[in-house]
């Protein structure tokens, strides 16, 4: 039975074996935590940084790493961890946005492909074979040239990358839903299309769409880092990983660490999310784990 607006007993104990399964899985306890660490630092960002990520000390530039400076100075004297940490949370930002966006509409065109099938199937896959014939940079360079540079345009480019790869996630899994016997004893029921997608395909597939959100999640982010290191994502005084390596690269060599921790933060996040993604398949369908 289920409590007043608690969980029932079985949705309760599903919860607690992948629980169970998360904690026996070294890519998941790894992947979740980098995950957290990034997830925090960024809500972090929105209230507190060392030193404001604005402000300039000239006589202090191109500091090295100190007590005072933990990741040490930029050319322009400011504290290149406080840039760090709200560059963390403008990257999660555009990730989590974008791949709303992607989720939003993508899923939706997916279920209804794999739901109704026929000329409906053909639009929505001819639509995404459509968008993938574009590459991601040159989309969002298209756009950025018809509205300008900025972190919302960036948004928009990733998230309209997004839309076919979760269109055609859906529909794939769906159309196998669709075939199984409850789905088939649904309909003959009297339940439609749109209360058999809602109260069992959907379920059904909602691992198989979140492992793959970790995955997109992960290309958000270094798709907003290569946007900004071409100039085309988010702009100062906001600072970007990926605007903090294009301007650091002509110091390389007298100033190591303003290229040493932005690319670090890059990999240790995509790392994290991958690792991440991997556990979670491996939690949500064992029969992939025992597969390998």
């Amino acid at each position: 039975m289920r409590a007043s607006g608690g969980p029932s007993v079985a949705e309760a104990a599903s919860l607690r074996e992948v629980f169970v399964k998360g904690v026996r899985s070294g890519a998941f306890l790894l992947g979740g935590t980098i995950t957290a660490v990034f997830v925090i630092v960024a809500i972090v960002a929105i209230f507190w940084t060392p030193w404001s990520y604005t402000a300039m000390d000239i006589p202090d530039r191109l500091q090295a790493p100190s007590w005072q400076h933990w990741l040490g100075t930029d050319q322009f004297g400011r504290d290149v961890l406080s840039m760090l940490m709200k560059g963390t949370h403008n990257s999660v930002l555009v990730a989590v946005v974008a791949v709303g966006i992607g989720m939003g509409v993508g899923v939706p065109l997916g279920s209804l492909a794999a739901a109704r099938r026929g000329w409906i199937d053909e639009l929505v896959m001819r639509f995404s074979d459509f968008a993938f014939a574009f590459p991601f940079l040159l989309s969002a360079v298209m756009i950025t040239a018809l509205f300008g540079p900025g972190a919302v345009n960036s948004i928009i480019a990733i998230g309209i990358f997004n839309i076919p790869v979760f269109a055609r996630v859906t529909r794939g899994s769906g159309m196998a839903v669709w075939q199984r016997d409850y789905v088939m004893a649904a309909r003959a029921a009297g339940k439609g299309e749109a209360r058999i997608t809602v109260e069992h395909v959907l379920p059904n597939i909602a691992s198989v769409l979140i492992v793959q959100a970790t995955i997109q999640f992960a290309l958000a982010i270094l798709g907003e880092a290569a946007l900004s290191y071409l100039g085309l994502g988010t702009q100062p005084p906001q600072p970007s990983w990926g605007k903090m390596l294009a301007e650091a690269q002509t110091m390389a060599a007298i100033a190591p660490h303003l290229v040493i921790f932005p690319g670090l933060a890059i990999v240790f996040v995509v790392l994290g999310l991958n690792l991440f993604g991997d556990g979670l398949r491996d939690v949500l369908d064992p029969r992939l784990r025992r597969a390998r």
